[in-house]
């Protein structure tokens, strides 16, 4: 069992739940608890006298939900001899497999894969952490000879990597516990907006844009405040800098975002610490919302699906909306459908089942539109068509990677525009409807309502540990 309080304690141990063949939708399923030592924090600064051309080169593959990455970066690292970093926030997870398309053990075992299945689904992981751990096992790889292929849809991890992170202070011993003593009972009771209250008095205004239940960013931005008397946002933030650099370079003469070579000029007048060479795949929007709502549906089928995953979160004492894991999209939903089903001992409709999968379908296709919104003011990326054959996408990419030309063209043939730019899209957009049933048929929804009415018939506040 595991306890998981504002100060982090916990114990280690290991559940495993039983694969019986009275319950074929649910499958043996286990979290290792073992801890596993993250990349000792090790911090790079931007070098300012390397020449670009001496830099060792960094592949950076992103794109949204859905939208091919995690292939195109498997097959790539076969063709160029590479490792792959994950940039997902929720594929750090052991256990959460399903709705992270985490790469499965074989493929794992094909390629190396560094900085998936690191943490429990109880703890915390930071973007902080992640520039640490990404830019410790680039290093690693780069000194095998190995090319580093970093790939993911978290923005935020991919822009810190890139660029830096801020010279925020690391709070003291003592501080963290002064923290931690001043929020426990406030998240003990729940009471969200007390906490927040506290903290926007202790001066950070900003923490009310916070997601609910973000103890972890709250709690860090207490501890941040008490370690320099200034609030997060008072430290300068590297990739600001840049982008200012940049703008000002540009300021007398016209630039273009879409243009073929969007990307080259940022990154050619930054002083970053490699030669980042960064993809991001997409599709028509029409087309990625489709492939969207399929996935979600693949998600819920079958025996080994994210109702399970988010079923073995609940049984480890975690509630939805409580930590990152659990407000990871899908599972968040995931579990709240499942308590839900438990308060009615249970029993569950098909017209209920419908819905949880059509919200879980939405919040996957917003979230593609906000990562299509942020990727598109991170003018370092390429934009390629996903939807071009595999192969030339592959063959781009590559040939890319070997350039020593120093300037990095898309073709027409594989360009992806960056904006919805004629009167025909947005109106399918606004039309669009989800068609749901391809995957789970009507025998699929009942074999899931019979294995929620037999796994989920225990009050409702058995999860409440």
């Amino acid at each position: 069992m595991v306890i998981c309080g504002l100060c982090g304690v916990r114990t280690w141990g290991l559940i495993r739940l039983p694969c019986s063949p009275e319950i074929p939708f649910l499958r043996a399923a286990s979290f290792s608890f073992s801890h596993c030592r993250r990349f000792s924090a090790t911090t790079c600064a931007a070098s300012t006298t390397t020449k670009k051309k001496n830099k060792e080169k960094v592949i950076v593959i992103s794109g949204p939900t859905g939208a091919g990455k995690s292939r195109v970066a498997l097959e790539l690292a076969k063709r160029l001899n590479g490792e792959i970093i994950s940039a997902d926030s929720v594929q750090v997870y052991q256990g959460l497999d399903v709705g992270s398309a985490k790469p499965s053990p074989s493929e794992r075992k094909e390629v190396p894969h560094h900085l998936v299945d690191i943490l429990h689904p109880s703890e915390e992981y930071s973007v902080g952490q992640f520039f640490e751990d990404a830019r410790q096992a680039t290093r690693a790889i780069l000194r095998s000879g190995r090319v580093p292929i970093v790939t993911g849809g978290t923005g935020l991890y991919l822009r810190w990597f890139i660029y830096g992170k801020p010279d925020v202070p690391k709070a003291s011993r003592e501080i963290t516990s002064e923290v931690c003593s001043e929020l426990m009972d406030l998240q003990r009771r729940g009471n969200w907006d007390a906490a927040v209250q506290l903290v926007v008095e202790a001066g950070d205004p900003r923490v009310q844009s916070l997601a609910a239940n973000d103890w972890y960013r709250l709690r860090r931005s207490l501890e941040i405040i008490k370690s320099s008397g200034l609030p997060p946002s008072a430290f300068r933030v590297p990739y600001d800098s840049f982008r200012e650099q940049f703008d000002s370079s540009v300021s007398d003469r016209s630039y273009n975002i879409t243009s073929s070579a969007d990307g080259h000029e940022e990154s050619d007048s930054k002083d970053l610490d490699y030669d980042f060479i960064c993809f991001f795949l997409s599709s028509r929007r029409l087309d990625l919302y489709r492939l969207i709502d399929l996935r979600c549906e693949d998600m819920l089928s079958g025996s080994d699906g994210i109702l399970s995953e988010a079923k073995c979160l609940l049984d480890t004492g975690l509630l939805p909306n409580s930590n990152s894991a659990t407000r990871a999209i899908g599972y968040r939903q995931a579990m709240e459908y499942l308590l839900s089903c438990r308060q009615q001992e249970g029993r569950s409709s098909a017209g209920e089942f419908y819905a949880f999968l059509s919200e879980f379908q939405k919040v996957s296709r917003n979230f593609a539109k906000r990562q299509m919104t942020w990727f598109r003011n991170e003018l370092i990326y390429h934009w390629l068509d996903a939807s071009r054959p595999m192969e030339e996408v592959l063959d781009f990419i590559h040939d890319s990677y070997h350039d020593q030309s120093g300037t990095l063209v898309v073709p027409e043939s594989l360009r992806m525009r960056k904006e919805i730019s004629n009167n025909r899209e947005i109106s399918e957009l606004k039309a669009y409807r989800t068609k749901n049933r391809h995957f789970i048929s009507r025998e699929d929804c009942s074999g899931i309502l019979d294995w929620i009415r037999r796994t989920q018939s225990e009050p409702a506040d058995f999860f409440v540990r």
